[in-house]
């Protein structure tokens, strides 16, 4: 199994981060092909302090799944909306 995290930092205009993630972002990321119980979460704290604004997770069979599903057009179009609404900075995590 491959894990994708996505954390977000905090944005210069939260609303509109909110706006846009729920609104346009979340559909994105949950068309990934086998992507496996897609999760998100706002307002996410961390028990050091760093500031996180939100999250998304999201399971994959393998990591070749995982590669795959971010090749694909709907990989594609979620990694080209990001810098539309993440100011804060994103770090992509796979586990």
């Amino acid at each position: 199994m491959a894990t994708l995290t996505v954390l977000y930092g905090t944005p210069t205009d939260a609303e509109a981060f909110r706006t846009h993630y729920e609104q346009v972002h979340v559909p994105l990321a949950l068309a990934l092909p086998g992507a496996k119980d897609p999760r998100y979460s706002l307002d996410v704290t961390t028990l050091a302090g760093e500031p996180v604004f939100a999250m998304f997770s999201a399971d994959f069979a393998t990591p070749e799944a995982l590669e795959a599903a971010m090749g694909s057009p709907e990989g594609q179009a979620a990694q080209a909306d990001v810098p539309t609404f993440a100011t804060g900075g994103v770090t992509i995590l796979v586990s």
